[in-house]
């Protein structure tokens, strides 16, 4: 079963990936869980996000699309990135979200392909 497994960040996780004196640490954090996914084999795609504030959002709204620029909501974390690992069950993702270096992980199975 897919499961994708969705890595929120704080603004300061987002700032520490440009910030000369602390990229070093941050990015050190995910070295040893992102080899270890892809050494396991289970990934089947990844990603990391740039940061919210360059995110453009589309809403419908009567019919009518609008354009925002920013995240959908104003959250203290969001979205940094995604892992889409392929495991038996909920328990295995949920073991594979705990090894992350983030606080906030949401795990969610995906729907299989249509046909």
């Amino acid at each position: 079963m897919h499961y994708t497994l969705l890595f929120y960040e704080s603004p300061e996780d987002f700032s520490s990936r440009t910030d000369p004196m602390r990229q070093k640490e941050y990015l050190a954090s995910w070295s040893h869980y992102v080899h270890a996914l892809r050494e396991s084999g289970i990934v089947v795609s990844s990603s990391g996000l740039y940061p919210p504030e360059t995110a453009t959002t589309l809403r419908r709204h009567n019919g009518e699309l609008i354009v925002q620029d920013g995240p959908i909501s104003e959250t203290k974390e969001q979205l940094g990135g995604l892992f889409i690992i392929d495991v038996p069950d909920l328990d295995k993702a949920l073991e594979w979200a705990a090894r992350s270096p983030v606080n906030a992980i949401e795990v969610r199975q995906n729907i299989p392909p249509m046909k």
